[in-house]
């Protein structure tokens, strides 16, 4: 599982040029699931992205979490995050999961997610979605969390 996380002042995934998930000040998460991950990587990774401390504190140090500034979360799944770009100039599918499997762990996401952490909006499987945001700095990361 691969997730790009940016620190945002605000961000928001427009389908069929209808707002489905809008925040302010906090993450958004680029998900890829791929063909060997499960139920296990998803929690991993959401508590990952709950705690890794990118907002600044006091002294303007990244020590502050998600949870310690109870910003928003914006988690959108997009595929090619799993793309094997190493040759070529065409990007390589073979290690993203199956669409199946991809619309059945991103339902868990959004489950887990909302259970743990209730600030949370979601793009949409499988659809041709437009993200805008405002990037924070930038603060940008790739999270990965593998089969251990």
């Amino acid at each position: 599982m691969i997730t790009i996380i940016q620190r945002v002042t605000q961000a928001k995934v427009t389908v069929n040029s209808i707002d489905i998930g809008t925040i302010n000040t906090g993450i958004m998460a680029l998900l890829a699931v791929e063909k060997n991950d499960s139920q296990q990587q998803v929690d991993r990774l959401l508590e990952r992205i709950l705690n890794y401390r990118i907002f600044a504190d006091e002294n303007d140090k990244m020590n502050l979490s998600l949870r310690d500034i109870q910003g928003g979360l914006l988690i959108v799944p997009q595929f090619t995050l799993a793309a094997n770009t190493e040759k070529g100039n065409r990007p390589s599918f073979a290690s993203a999961a199956s669409p199946e499997l991809g619309r059945e762990l991103f339902a868990y996401v959004q489950q887990r997610a909302t259970s743990i952490y209730p600030d949370t909006q979601f793009g949409q499987f499988g659809a041709d979605m437009q993200v805008a945001l405002i990037n924070n700095g930038p603060v940008t990361f790739t999270l990965r969390c593998i089969n251990s």
